[in-house]
Protein backbone atom coordinates (compact mmCIF):
# COMPACT_ATOMS: atom_id res chain seq x y z
CA UNK A 1 0.00 0.00 0.00
CA UNK A 2 1.21 3.46 -0.55
CA UNK A 3 2.30 5.79 2.29
CA UNK A 4 0.10 8.39 3.91
CA UNK A 5 1.90 11.37 3.06
CA UNK A 6 0.51 15.20 2.67
CA UNK A 7 -1.38 16.40 0.24
CA UNK A 8 0.40 18.04 -3.05
CA UNK A 9 -0.93 21.51 -3.70
CA UNK A 10 -2.81 21.40 -6.95
CA UNK A 11 -0.62 22.98 -9.47
CA UNK A 12 -1.67 26.15 -10.89
CA UNK A 13 -2.96 26.23 -14.48
CA UNK A 14 -0.85 28.82 -17.33
CA UNK A 15 -3.90 30.80 -17.34
CA UNK A 16 -4.05 31.44 -13.29
CA UNK A 17 -0.64 31.76 -13.22
CA UNK A 18 -0.58 34.45 -15.60
CA UNK A 19 -3.82 36.14 -14.05
CA UNK A 20 -1.87 35.98 -10.41
CA UNK A 21 1.42 37.50 -12.05
CA UNK A 22 -0.83 40.14 -13.52
CA UNK A 23 -2.69 41.39 -10.29
CA UNK A 24 0.73 41.53 -8.99
CA UNK A 25 2.15 43.45 -11.77
CA UNK A 26 -0.69 46.11 -10.93
CA UNK A 27 -0.87 46.30 -7.57
CA UNK A 28 3.05 47.01 -7.56
CA UNK A 29 2.17 49.55 -10.71
CA UNK A 30 -0.59 51.47 -8.37
CA UNK A 31 1.92 51.62 -4.90
CA UNK A 32 4.73 53.16 -7.12
CA UNK A 33 2.08 55.54 -8.73
CA UNK A 34 0.96 56.59 -5.55
CA UNK A 35 4.35 56.87 -3.80
CA UNK A 36 5.40 59.44 -7.30
CA UNK A 37 2.28 61.08 -6.64
CA UNK A 38 2.86 61.87 -2.84
CA UNK A 39 6.26 62.54 -3.62
CA UNK A 40 5.12 65.35 -5.93
CA UNK A 41 2.72 66.47 -3.40
CA UNK A 42 4.66 66.91 -0.42
CA UNK A 43 7.63 68.57 -2.73
CA UNK A 44 4.71 71.12 -3.57
CA UNK A 45 4.19 71.99 -0.30
CA UNK A 46 7.72 71.99 0.58
CA UNK A 47 8.56 74.82 -2.18
CA UNK A 48 5.15 76.69 -1.23
CA UNK A 49 6.30 77.01 2.63
CA UNK A 50 9.96 77.99 1.37
CA UNK A 51 8.41 80.48 -0.92
CA UNK A 52 6.29 82.20 2.26
CA UNK A 53 8.95 81.69 4.60
CA UNK A 54 12.30 83.78 2.13
CA UNK A 55 9.36 86.02 1.80
CA UNK A 56 8.35 86.80 5.21
CA UNK A 57 11.73 86.67 6.41
CA UNK A 58 12.90 89.45 3.47
CA UNK A 59 10.16 91.60 4.65
CA UNK A 60 11.31 91.45 8.49
CA UNK A 61 14.73 92.16 7.51
CA UNK A 62 13.30 94.95 5.28
CA UNK A 63 11.43 96.62 7.99
CA UNK A 64 14.69 96.18 10.38
CA UNK A 65 17.05 97.41 7.63
CA UNK A 66 14.52 100.78 7.67
CA UNK A 67 14.46 101.65 10.83
CA UNK A 68 18.28 101.24 11.58
CA UNK A 69 18.72 103.88 8.16
CA UNK A 70 16.44 106.20 9.51
CA UNK A 71 18.21 106.57 12.79
CA UNK A 72 21.46 106.83 10.78
CA UNK A 73 19.79 109.14 8.60
CA UNK A 74 18.51 111.32 11.38
CA UNK A 75 21.61 111.49 12.87
CA UNK A 76 23.63 112.52 9.67
CA UNK A 77 20.68 115.30 9.21
CA UNK A 78 21.50 116.88 12.86
CA UNK A 79 25.03 116.76 11.81
CA UNK A 80 24.72 118.07 8.62
CA UNK A 81 22.78 120.97 10.17
CA UNK A 82 25.38 121.75 13.30
CA UNK A 83 27.62 121.90 10.28
CA UNK A 84 25.69 124.76 8.15
CA UNK A 85 25.34 127.02 11.23
CA UNK A 86 29.21 127.04 11.67
CA UNK A 87 29.42 127.57 8.05
CA UNK A 88 27.19 130.13 7.79
CA UNK A 89 28.65 132.02 11.05
CA UNK A 90 31.88 131.80 9.33
CA UNK A 91 30.37 133.16 5.88
CA UNK A 92 28.78 135.80 7.81
CA UNK A 93 32.03 136.80 9.13
CA UNK A 94 33.65 136.88 5.86
CA UNK A 95 30.70 138.86 4.57
CA UNK A 96 31.61 141.55 7.58
CA UNK A 97 34.91 141.40 6.65
CA UNK A 98 34.41 141.93 3.00
CA UNK A 99 32.31 145.04 3.93
CA UNK A 100 34.93 146.37 5.78
CA UNK A 101 37.22 146.47 3.17
CA UNK A 102 35.02 147.60 1.14
CA UNK A 103 34.30 150.37 2.79
CA UNK A 104 37.88 150.98 3.09
CA UNK A 105 38.35 150.88 -0.53
CA UNK A 106 35.62 153.24 -1.11
CA UNK A 107 37.24 155.79 1.40
CA UNK A 108 40.51 155.53 -0.60
CA UNK A 109 38.49 155.77 -4.03
CA UNK A 110 36.95 158.76 -3.26
CA UNK A 111 40.21 160.90 -2.39
CA UNK A 112 41.72 159.51 -5.31
CA UNK A 113 38.60 161.01 -6.91
CA UNK A 114 38.81 164.26 -5.82
CA UNK A 115 42.32 164.20 -6.37
CA UNK A 116 42.03 163.30 -10.19
CA UNK A 117 38.96 165.71 -10.22
CA UNK A 118 41.26 168.62 -9.06
CA UNK A 119 44.02 167.92 -11.50
CA UNK A 120 41.30 167.16 -14.39
CA UNK A 121 39.88 170.97 -13.80
CA UNK A 122 43.62 172.02 -13.41
CA UNK A 123 44.29 170.44 -17.21
CA UNK A 124 40.90 172.11 -18.70
CA UNK A 125 41.53 175.54 -17.55
CA UNK A 126 45.22 175.43 -19.52
CA UNK A 127 43.27 173.91 -22.52
CA UNK A 128 40.86 176.32 -22.59
CA UNK A 129 43.60 179.36 -22.30
CA UNK A 130 45.00 177.39 -25.60
CA UNK A 131 42.25 177.04 -26.99
CA UNK A 132 41.54 180.69 -26.32
CA UNK A 133 45.03 181.91 -27.91
CA UNK A 134 44.65 179.61 -31.13
CA UNK A 135 40.87 180.93 -31.93
CA UNK A 136 42.43 184.48 -31.60
CA UNK A 137 45.08 183.68 -34.31
CA UNK A 138 42.63 181.58 -36.38
CA UNK A 139 40.47 185.11 -36.30
CA UNK A 140 43.12 187.41 -37.45
CA UNK A 141 44.22 184.67 -40.29
CA UNK A 142 40.32 184.68 -41.68
CA UNK A 143 39.58 188.63 -41.79
CA UNK A 144 42.95 189.00 -44.05
CA UNK A 145 41.59 186.31 -46.14
CA UNK A 146 38.35 187.97 -46.31
CA UNK A 147 39.43 191.20 -47.60
CA UNK A 148 40.89 189.87 -50.08
CA UNK A 149 37.84 187.59 -51.25
CA UNK A 150 36.16 190.97 -51.25
CA UNK A 151 38.17 192.52 -53.39
CA UNK A 152 38.47 189.85 -55.86
CA UNK A 153 34.55 189.32 -55.70
CA UNK A 154 33.91 192.94 -56.56
CA UNK A 155 36.16 192.99 -59.65
CA UNK A 156 34.58 189.24 -60.97
CA UNK A 157 30.95 190.91 -60.32
CA UNK A 158 31.55 193.82 -62.42
CA UNK A 159 32.67 191.60 -64.96
CA UNK A 160 30.04 189.28 -64.83
CA UNK A 161 27.15 192.75 -64.51
CA UNK A 162 29.00 193.88 -68.00
CA UNK A 163 28.38 190.50 -69.61
CA UNK A 164 25.16 189.83 -68.74
CA UNK A 165 23.54 192.37 -69.91
CA UNK A 166 25.26 191.60 -73.25
CA UNK A 167 23.19 188.35 -73.22
CA UNK A 168 20.29 189.99 -72.07
CA UNK A 169 19.88 192.29 -75.19
CA UNK A 170 20.54 189.23 -77.20
CA UNK A 171 18.40 187.24 -75.72
CA UNK A 172 15.14 189.50 -75.95
CA UNK A 173 15.47 189.48 -79.88
CA UNK A 174 15.95 185.65 -79.77
CA UNK A 175 13.04 185.82 -77.91
CA UNK A 176 10.92 188.29 -79.96
CA UNK A 177 11.17 186.20 -82.94
CA UNK A 178 10.26 182.71 -81.18
CA UNK A 179 7.59 184.82 -79.42
CA UNK A 180 5.94 185.17 -82.77
CA UNK A 181 6.75 181.29 -83.66
CA UNK A 182 4.99 180.41 -80.36
CA UNK A 183 2.12 182.36 -81.58
CA UNK A 184 1.67 180.66 -84.58
CA UNK A 185 2.13 177.14 -83.67
CA UNK A 186 -0.19 178.05 -80.10
CA UNK A 187 -3.17 178.22 -82.60
CA UNK A 188 -2.43 175.09 -83.79
CA UNK A 189 -1.86 173.19 -80.91
CA UNK A 190 -4.72 174.85 -78.87
CA UNK A 191 -6.97 173.26 -81.75
CA UNK A 192 -5.14 169.63 -81.67
CA UNK A 193 -5.12 170.18 -77.36
CA UNK A 194 -9.29 171.18 -77.69
CA UNK A 195 -10.13 167.85 -79.85
CA UNK A 196 -7.98 165.62 -77.76
CA UNK A 197 -9.41 167.29 -74.25
CA UNK A 198 -12.90 166.57 -75.58
CA UNK A 199 -11.94 162.63 -76.26
CA UNK A 200 -10.14 162.57 -73.14
CA UNK A 201 -12.51 164.01 -71.05
CA UNK A 202 -15.13 161.69 -72.03
CA UNK A 203 -12.88 159.06 -71.46
CA UNK A 204 -12.27 160.21 -67.85
CA UNK A 205 -15.16 160.39 -67.43
CA UNK A 206 -16.35 156.83 -67.78
CA UNK A 207 -13.08 155.66 -65.95
CA UNK A 208 -13.88 158.13 -63.36
CA UNK A 209 -17.49 156.85 -63.10
CA UNK A 210 -16.00 153.15 -63.27
CA UNK A 211 -13.01 154.03 -60.43
CA UNK A 212 -15.91 155.47 -58.48
CA UNK A 213 -18.04 152.66 -58.01
CA UNK A 214 -14.81 150.82 -57.33
CA UNK A 215 -13.50 152.78 -55.02
CA UNK A 216 -16.56 153.27 -52.82
CA UNK A 217 -16.68 149.34 -52.70
CA UNK A 218 -13.10 149.35 -51.34
CA UNK A 219 -14.13 152.23 -49.21
CA UNK A 220 -16.99 150.20 -47.57
CA UNK A 221 -14.74 147.64 -47.00
CA UNK A 222 -11.87 149.31 -44.96
CA UNK A 223 -14.69 151.06 -42.96
CA UNK A 224 -15.95 147.71 -42.05
CA UNK A 225 -12.32 146.55 -42.00
CA UNK A 226 -11.48 149.40 -39.34
CA UNK A 227 -14.48 149.16 -37.45
CA UNK A 228 -13.24 145.61 -37.01
CA UNK A 229 -10.26 146.52 -36.17
CA UNK A 230 -11.21 149.43 -33.69
CA UNK A 231 -13.70 146.91 -32.07
CA UNK A 232 -11.01 145.26 -31.78
CA UNK A 233 -7.95 147.24 -30.11
CA UNK A 234 -10.89 148.73 -28.08
CA UNK A 235 -11.69 145.08 -26.85
CA UNK A 236 -7.99 144.66 -26.67
CA UNK A 237 -6.91 147.73 -24.51
CA UNK A 238 -9.88 147.24 -22.34
CA UNK A 239 -7.74 144.68 -20.25
CA UNK A 240 -4.56 146.31 -20.35
CA UNK A 241 -6.19 149.51 -19.12
CA UNK A 242 -7.75 147.61 -16.31
CA UNK A 243 -4.63 145.54 -15.57
CA UNK A 244 -2.14 148.99 -15.83
CA UNK A 245 -4.47 150.21 -13.33
CA UNK A 246 -4.46 147.59 -10.79
CA UNK A 247 -0.79 147.10 -11.40
CA UNK A 248 -0.68 150.90 -10.76
CA UNK A 249 -2.49 150.16 -7.06
CA UNK A 250 -0.06 147.33 -6.38
CA UNK A 251 2.70 149.61 -7.43
CA UNK A 252 1.63 151.71 -4.55
CA UNK A 253 1.06 149.14 -2.27
CA UNK A 254 4.30 147.52 -3.15
CA UNK A 255 5.91 150.66 -2.14
CA UNK A 256 4.65 150.67 1.25
CA UNK A 257 5.59 147.42 2.02
CA UNK A 258 9.21 148.02 0.36
CA UNK A 259 9.25 150.75 3.77
CA UNK A 260 7.60 148.50 6.15
CA UNK A 261 10.22 145.59 4.80
CA UNK A 262 13.29 148.11 5.04
CA UNK A 263 11.91 148.90 8.44
CA UNK A 264 11.95 145.02 9.04
CA UNK A 265 15.46 144.57 7.50
CA UNK A 266 16.97 146.59 10.24
CA UNK A 267 15.21 144.95 13.26
CA UNK A 268 16.44 141.87 11.80
CA UNK A 269 19.74 143.21 11.58
CA UNK A 270 19.52 144.08 15.39
CA UNK A 271 18.25 140.40 16.43
CA UNK A 272 21.16 138.57 14.35
CA UNK A 273 23.70 140.76 16.00
CA UNK A 274 21.46 139.48 19.37
CA UNK A 275 21.81 136.05 17.94
CA UNK A 276 24.97 136.43 16.96
CA UNK A 277 25.75 136.43 20.57
CA UNK A 278 23.71 133.62 21.78
CA UNK A 279 25.40 131.90 18.56
CA UNK A 280 28.67 131.65 20.21
CA UNK A 281 26.82 130.75 23.62
CA UNK A 282 25.61 127.55 22.32
CA UNK A 283 28.78 126.76 20.18
CA UNK A 284 30.44 126.42 23.26
CA UNK A 285 27.84 124.00 24.83
CA UNK A 286 27.50 122.06 21.37
CA UNK A 287 30.82 121.22 21.89
CA UNK A 288 30.15 118.22 24.16
CA UNK A 289 26.93 117.25 22.31
CA UNK A 290 28.98 116.89 19.42
CA UNK A 291 31.53 114.92 21.22
CA UNK A 292 29.01 112.60 22.44
CA UNK A 293 27.06 112.39 19.35
CA UNK A 294 30.52 111.00 17.77
CA UNK A 295 30.77 108.63 20.47
CA UNK A 296 27.28 107.48 19.05
CA UNK A 297 28.14 107.52 15.54
CA UNK A 298 30.81 105.56 16.16
CA UNK A 299 28.93 102.73 17.93
CA UNK A 300 26.46 102.97 15.11
CA UNK A 301 28.63 102.29 12.33
CA UNK A 302 29.85 99.19 14.30
CA UNK A 303 26.60 97.95 14.40
CA UNK A 304 25.70 98.56 10.70
CA UNK A 305 29.51 97.08 9.98
CA UNK A 306 27.89 93.87 11.79
CA UNK A 307 24.25 93.91 9.99
CA UNK A 308 26.21 94.41 6.84
CA UNK A 309 28.42 91.61 7.14
CA UNK A 310 24.92 89.57 8.26
CA UNK A 311 23.19 90.86 5.46
CA UNK A 312 25.78 89.94 2.88
CA UNK A 313 26.09 86.30 4.76
CA UNK A 314 22.03 86.13 4.54
CA UNK A 315 22.74 86.93 0.75
CA UNK A 316 24.58 84.62 0.02
CA UNK A 317 22.31 81.75 1.45
CA UNK A 318 19.65 83.10 -0.23
CA UNK A 319 21.62 83.06 -3.31
CA UNK A 320 22.65 79.23 -3.05
CA UNK A 321 18.93 78.50 -2.28
CA UNK A 322 17.93 79.95 -5.23
CA UNK A 323 20.55 78.47 -7.14
CA UNK A 324 18.97 75.22 -5.68
CA UNK A 325 15.63 76.52 -6.54
CA UNK A 326 16.40 77.39 -10.07
CA UNK A 327 18.29 73.76 -10.75
CA UNK A 328 15.62 71.95 -9.21
CA UNK A 329 13.21 74.21 -10.92
CA UNK A 330 15.54 73.65 -14.52
CA UNK A 331 15.49 69.42 -13.39
CA UNK A 332 11.41 69.59 -12.87
CA UNK A 333 11.06 71.28 -16.03
CA UNK A 334 13.02 68.55 -18.25
CA UNK A 335 11.50 66.36 -16.37
CA UNK A 336 7.66 67.63 -17.22
CA UNK A 337 9.04 68.21 -20.82
CA UNK A 338 9.90 64.57 -21.02
CA UNK A 339 6.42 63.14 -19.41
CA UNK A 340 4.90 65.70 -22.19
CA UNK A 341 6.88 63.87 -25.02
CA UNK A 342 6.31 60.69 -23.72
CA UNK A 343 2.90 61.61 -23.44
CA UNK A 344 3.05 62.87 -27.13
CA UNK A 345 4.69 59.44 -27.97
CA UNK A 346 2.09 57.68 -26.48
CA UNK A 347 -0.48 59.52 -28.37
CA UNK A 348 1.33 58.38 -31.59
CA UNK A 349 1.79 54.84 -30.54
CA UNK A 350 -1.78 54.36 -29.55
CA UNK A 351 -2.95 55.97 -33.05
CA UNK A 352 -0.85 53.60 -34.75
CA UNK A 353 -1.90 50.69 -32.28
CA UNK A 354 -5.45 50.85 -33.15
CA UNK A 355 -4.93 50.01 -36.53
CA UNK A 356 -3.81 46.60 -35.31
CA UNK A 357 -6.72 45.92 -32.94
CA UNK A 358 -8.95 43.31 -33.48
CA UNK A 359 -13.00 43.40 -33.73
CA UNK A 360 -13.72 42.40 -30.48
CA UNK A 361 -10.87 45.03 -28.87
CA UNK A 362 -12.83 47.76 -31.10
CA UNK A 363 -16.09 46.65 -29.59
CA UNK A 364 -15.11 45.74 -26.06
CA UNK A 365 -11.94 47.80 -25.35
CA UNK A 366 -11.75 47.40 -21.48
CA UNK A 367 -11.52 44.07 -20.09
CA UNK A 368 -14.38 42.63 -17.45
CA UNK A 369 -13.10 41.98 -13.82
CA UNK A 370 -11.09 39.58 -12.30
CA UNK A 371 -12.70 39.63 -8.94
CA UNK A 372 -15.18 37.49 -7.74
CA UNK A 373 -18.63 38.73 -6.40
CA UNK A 374 -17.33 38.72 -3.04
CA UNK A 375 -14.07 40.58 -3.75
CA UNK A 376 -15.97 42.62 -5.43
CA UNK A 377 -18.44 43.66 -2.65
CA UNK A 378 -15.50 44.43 -0.45
CA UNK A 379 -14.08 46.45 -3.15
CA UNK A 380 -17.09 48.89 -3.52
CA UNK A 381 -17.56 48.42 0.51
CA UNK A 382 -13.93 50.12 0.80
CA UNK A 383 -14.30 52.78 -2.23
CA UNK A 384 -17.72 53.81 0.05
CA UNK A 385 -15.88 54.44 3.11
CA UNK A 386 -13.73 57.62 3.74
CA UNK A 387 -10.22 57.82 3.12
CA UNK A 388 -7.82 58.04 5.45
CA UNK A 389 -4.37 57.90 4.15
CA UNK A 390 -3.56 60.73 2.65
CA UNK A 391 -2.31 58.79 -0.57
CA UNK A 392 -5.89 57.34 -1.07
CA UNK A 393 -7.63 61.00 -0.99
CA UNK A 394 -4.65 61.58 -3.72
CA UNK A 395 -6.07 58.96 -5.76
CA UNK A 396 -9.88 59.78 -6.00
CA UNK A 397 -8.42 62.75 -8.05
CA UNK A 398 -7.52 60.01 -10.48
CA UNK A 399 -10.68 57.64 -10.75
CA UNK A 400 -10.76 59.11 -14.57
CA UNK A 401 -8.03 57.35 -15.38
CA UNK A 402 -8.88 53.85 -14.40
CA UNK A 403 -10.49 53.09 -17.91
CA UNK A 404 -6.76 54.04 -19.28
CA UNK A 405 -5.35 51.96 -16.76
CA UNK A 406 -7.49 49.39 -17.20
CA UNK A 407 -6.51 49.83 -20.96
CA UNK A 408 -2.84 50.00 -20.44
CA UNK A 409 -2.68 47.09 -18.09
CA UNK A 410 -4.37 44.60 -20.09
CA UNK A 411 -1.92 45.68 -23.16
CA UNK A 412 0.84 45.15 -20.51
CA UNK A 413 -0.02 41.96 -19.60
CA UNK A 414 -0.60 40.86 -23.23
CA UNK A 415 2.63 41.98 -23.75
CA UNK A 416 4.14 39.86 -20.98
CA UNK A 417 2.06 37.08 -22.01
CA UNK A 418 3.88 36.97 -24.98
CA UNK A 419 6.97 37.48 -23.83
CA UNK A 420 6.86 34.36 -21.41
CA UNK A 421 5.28 32.37 -24.35
CA UNK A 422 8.00 33.39 -26.82
CA UNK A 423 10.44 32.14 -24.30
CA UNK A 424 8.91 28.97 -23.56
CA UNK A 425 8.73 28.64 -27.82
CA UNK A 426 12.34 29.49 -27.84
CA UNK A 427 13.02 27.13 -25.04
CA UNK A 428 11.16 24.15 -26.74
CA UNK A 429 12.73 25.28 -31.32
CA UNK A 430 16.66 25.32 -28.50
CA UNK A 431 15.73 21.63 -27.72
CA UNK A 432 14.39 20.41 -30.57
CA UNK A 433 17.34 21.87 -32.45
CA UNK A 434 19.60 19.95 -29.64
CA UNK A 435 17.58 16.74 -30.37
CA UNK A 436 17.79 17.04 -34.30
CA UNK A 437 21.33 17.70 -34.38
CA UNK A 438 22.00 14.92 -31.99
CA UNK A 439 19.78 12.48 -34.60
CA UNK A 440 21.83 13.84 -37.30
CA UNK A 441 24.86 13.00 -35.61
CA UNK A 442 23.73 9.68 -34.91
CA UNK A 443 22.97 8.76 -38.24
CA UNK A 444 26.11 10.30 -39.51
CA UNK A 445 29.66 9.20 -38.44
CA UNK A 446 32.53 11.67 -39.19
CA UNK A 447 35.40 12.67 -37.15
CA UNK A 448 33.84 15.25 -35.72
CA UNK A 449 30.93 13.04 -34.72
CA UNK A 450 33.50 10.78 -33.08
CA UNK A 451 35.48 13.50 -31.30
CA UNK A 452 32.56 14.69 -29.61
CA UNK A 453 29.85 12.77 -27.14
CA UNK A 454 27.69 10.63 -28.66
CA UNK A 455 25.55 8.05 -26.68
CA UNK A 456 24.61 6.57 -30.06
CA UNK A 457 28.47 5.48 -30.12
CA UNK A 458 28.60 2.27 -28.89
CA UNK A 459 31.82 -0.01 -28.98
CA UNK A 460 32.09 -3.29 -27.33
CA UNK A 461 28.93 -2.30 -25.12
CA UNK A 462 30.63 0.80 -23.74
CA UNK A 463 29.71 4.64 -24.70
CA UNK A 464 31.95 7.45 -25.34
CA UNK A 465 29.55 8.75 -22.25
CA UNK A 466 31.30 9.51 -18.76
CA UNK A 467 29.72 7.41 -16.30
CA UNK A 468 28.87 8.58 -13.09
CA UNK A 469 30.54 6.64 -10.09
CA UNK A 470 28.42 6.82 -6.95
CA UNK A 471 30.06 7.04 -3.36
CA UNK A 472 31.21 3.90 -2.20
CA UNK A 473 30.12 2.73 0.75
CA UNK A 474 31.68 0.59 3.32
CA UNK A 475 30.23 -2.87 3.77
CA UNK A 476 27.63 -2.32 0.53
CA UNK A 477 28.09 -4.80 -2.87
CA UNK A 478 28.91 -3.16 -5.85
CA UNK A 479 26.37 -2.86 -7.97
CA UNK A 480 26.41 -4.33 -11.56
CA UNK A 481 26.69 -1.90 -14.46
CA UNK A 482 23.54 -1.73 -16.52
CA UNK A 483 23.48 0.22 -19.97
CA UNK A 484 20.45 1.86 -21.26
CA UNK A 485 20.08 1.69 -25.21
CA UNK A 486 17.79 4.16 -27.27
CA UNK A 487 17.02 4.64 -30.41
CA UNK A 488 17.16 7.39 -32.09
CA UNK A 489 14.01 7.10 -34.24
CA UNK A 490 12.09 6.16 -31.29
CA UNK A 491 13.39 9.04 -29.28
CA UNK A 492 12.33 11.73 -32.18
CA UNK A 493 8.60 9.68 -32.81
CA UNK A 494 7.75 10.42 -28.93
CA UNK A 495 9.05 13.83 -28.55
CA UNK A 496 7.44 14.51 -31.93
Amino acid sequence: MPKKGKKAKIPLSDEEQLLLFQQKLLAEEEMAKKKERLLSQFLKDKLAKEEHNSALNLYKINTQWRTVLREVKTKELHKDIEILSQTFERVVDCKDSVIKSLAKDLSEAEEQYAHALRSHLHNVDQLLALQRRRLHLLEESYNMELEALTKEFETERKTIIDQHEKEIHYLQDVFMAMEQNYIDSEYESKLEFQSMWDDLKNKNLEEKHFLRLQLENIVEDLWRRFQDALKNYTDATEDRKVAFETLKVKDEKSSKEIEAQMKKLQKLQEAISISKGKILLHSRESEDQNQYIRNDKELVLIQLRKLKAQRTQARGVSQENLIKLTLESNATLKALTGIVNKGEKILKLAEICRKFETEEEKVLPFYSSVLNAKEQEEVEEHNLEEPAVELTKVMADYTGMENFWKRYNKVKLEQLSLQHRRSQLLEINGKLREMLKQYLDGISVSDEVLSQLNPLFIVNRRSNLPQPTPAAHPGDKRPPTAYNIIEAAHMISHTL
